[in-house]
């Protein structure tokens, strides 16, 4: 068995997707420091001209110590609307612009305050979109208890021994990829 261990980026690169496509099973770990100004709400698109612009997904402030699953989106703010209005220039020049824009509307019209929560629906949305057919799931509703890491990747190896002892598979038949 292949495991697939990431944190939940919003709208993640096409690599992501192809790790997905690959493995058997595909976990996005949320229960990990959340850092702020990373992949977890925001992403980066063209400009219409030259460069780049962020899109994001405004949050709620929280602790420097705060995990991915606890942080909370502001849904005061139009934000959904905003970053529709970032993507509009692609409209003279994008040949797939009226199916992408769906797809993006879709993932974005999650009723949710949750930052895992909206990005576990754009990775359903796109999967969907790109005939990828895979059951995503949340490491913090899994209700897994694993042994703490010492080092960064202990913990796709704990995640694995766990699922390993629960699911029946033996340690001779399972890999996993995080990153």
């Amino acid at each position: 068995m292949i495991i697939g261990i990431m944190q939940p980026y919003f709208f993640p690169y096409l690599g992501y997707f192809s790790l997905l496509k690959q493995v058997d099973r595909f976990i996005l770990f949320d229960t990990v420091q959340f850092i702020r100004h990373g992949w977890i709400e925001r992403n980066r698109i063209l400009k219409p001209c030259e460069g780049v612009q962020y899109i994001c997904v405004p949050l709620v402030k929280a602790s420097h110590l705060a995990k991915i699953k606890d942080v909370s989106i502001r849904n005061n703010e139009d934000w959904r609307n905003h970053i529709l209005c970032q993507l509009n220039h692609y409209k003279k020049k994008a040949p797939f612009y009226k199916e992408t824009m769906a797809v993006v509307e879709r993932a974005l019209a999650i009723n949710t305050e949750s930052i895992t929560y909206l990005n576990h629906n754009t990775m359903n949305c796109v999967c969907d979109y790109l005939g990828i057919k895979k059951n995503i799931e949340i490491f913090s509703q899994m209700n897994l208890e694993i042994e703490p890491a010492n080092e960064p990747d202990e913990w796709a190896l704990n995640i694995c021994k766990k699922i390993g002892k629960c699911g029946g598979i033996l340690e001779s038949d399972w890999r996993a990829f995080i990153f």
